[in-house]
C-alpha cells in the first residue's frame, strides 16, 4: 500500500513528512556566536525552530500527547514573532513565509483552544458533586466533539502540499548564505539585537499606559501579545549579547512569562465563560445549570488575574529598562 493510499488513521501515525537534512539543514543546528552579524543569529533561531516543528509533528499528527501539539503551536509562534522582529535582515522572502506560518498556526490554535478548554473543565467538574456529574460529561462531550472535527482539519492541513512548502521556504530562509560568513558582513551586528529590545518594549509599555480603569477584555489580550513579542526578541537577543547583558535579559525573559501567565489565565477564564454562554441554548435544564457554575467560576478567575498583572508588569518594566537603558 502506499502512502497516497493510506487510511486517514495511518496517516496520522506516520513520522514527519521530511527531515532537517532533506530540508537543505546540516545535521547539526546552525550555530551563531557574540560577534556574528545579526542575520546569523536569526537564520539559527530558525534552524532550532524549524528542528522542533519537525520532532513535534508526530505526536501533534497522532494525538497521543497534547503536549507536542502545544510545543508545536509556541514554536510556531516563536518562529512569527522572529519574522516579524527581524525579517528585514532576511530578504523580501520573510514576509510570505511568515503569512504561511499563520495560516498553519490557525489550525494548530483552533485544536490547542479546545485542549486547554477541555482539561479545563474535565478539572473543575471533578469537584462537583456526584449528582451533576452525568450532565457535567455531557457538557464537556460537546466540546470534545468539536475538538475532533478540529483535529480532523489541522491533520488534513499536516498532510496538504501546502504545509510541505511552508518547511521548505522556512528552510530556505534559515540556510546561511556566504557572505555572511565573510569578513565583509558587517552591515548589522549582533548588538543591534540587543538595542532592538526598546521597539517591542515600547509597543507593550504604551499598551499597558492607554489602558482604562477597567479595561476590555481584548485589550488584556493585546497586552498579553506584546509580551510574548518582547519576550521572544529576548530570547533571540539573548544569544548575541554580552555576559552582563546575558544576565539582564534572562531576568527580562522571567517576567515577561510571569506576566504571560497571569494574562493566559485571564485569557483561559474569558474564553471559557464566553463558551459556556454559546452554548446555553442548546441545554436541557441540568446542563444549562452546570454551565452557570462553570461560567460563575472563571468570572472569579477573571478578576483575581485583573488584580495580578500590574504587580508583574511592574517587574517586565523594570527589567526593559535595565537592559534597553531607557
Amino acid at each position: 500500500m502506499t502512502a497516497e493510499t493510506l487510511p486517514t488513521n495511518a496517516k496520522a501515525r506516520r513520522g514527519p513528512s521530511t527531515t532537517p537534512t532533506a530540508l537543505g539543514l546540516g545535521e547539526e543546528p546552525s550555530k551563531a556566536r557574540h560577534g556574528d552579524p545579526a542575520a546569523t543569529h536569526v537564520r539559527a533561531q530558525l534552524d532550532t525552530q524549524i528542528r522542533e516543528l519537525l520532532a513535534r509533528e508526530p505526536g501533534t499528527r497522532s494525538g497521543t500527547d497534547p503536549e507536542d501539539l502545544h510545543q508545536m503551536r509556541v514554536t510556531l509562534r516563536r518562529m512569527r514573532s522572529v519574522l516579524k522582529m527581524s525579517g528585514s535582515l532576511l530578504g523580501p522572502a520573510a514576509e510570505p513565509v511568515r503569512a504561511e506560518l499563520g495560516w498553519f498556526g490557525q489550525s494548530l490554535g483552533e485544536v490547542r483552544d479546545y485542549d486547554v478548554l477541555i482539561g479545563h473543565l474535565r478539572e473543575l467538574v471533578a469537584e462537583f458533586e456526584a449528582r451533576d456529574q452525568s450532565a457535567a460529561r455531557e457538557l464537556v462531550g460537546k466540546f470534545v466533539a468539536d475538538r475532533a472535527a478540529a483535529k480532523r482539519r489541522l491533520t488534513s492541513a499536516l498532510s496538504s502540499p501546502r504545509y510541505a512548502t511552508m518547511l521548505q521556504s522556512a528552510a530556505q530562509l534559515a540556510r546561511r548564505p556566504e557572505h555572511e560568513v565573510s569578513e565583509e558582513s558587517t552591515i548589522e551586528s549582533s548588538a543591534d539585537l540587543v538595542a532592538g529590545l526598546s521597539k517591542p518594549f515600547k509597543k507593550l509599555s504604551k499598551a499597558v499606559l492607554a489602558l482604562p480603569s477597567d479595561p476590555p477584555d481584548d485589550d488584556i489580550h493585546a497586552l498579553r501579545i506584546h509580551g510574548k513579542r518582547l519576550r521572544y526578541a529576548a530570547e533571540l537577543a539573548q544569544t548575541a549579547a554580552k555576559k552582563k547583558q546575558a544576565k539582564q535579559i534572562r531576568e527580562l525573559i522571567k517576567a515577561t512569562k510571569d506576566l504571560q501567565t497571569v494574562l493566559g489565565d485571564h485569557q483561559d477564564a474569558v474564553i471559557a465563560a464566553d463558551r459556556m454562554r454559546s452554548v446555553l441554548d442548546s441545554l436541557d435544564g441540568h446542563t444549562g445549570f452546570i454551565a452557570g457554575r462553570i461560567a460563575e467560576l472563571e468570572l472569579r478567575k477573571r478578576t483575581q488575574a485583573r488584580a495580578d498583572w500590574p504587580m508583574i508588569w511592574t517587574r517586565v518594566d523594570v527589567a526593559a529598562r535595565t537592559v534597553t537603558a531607557i
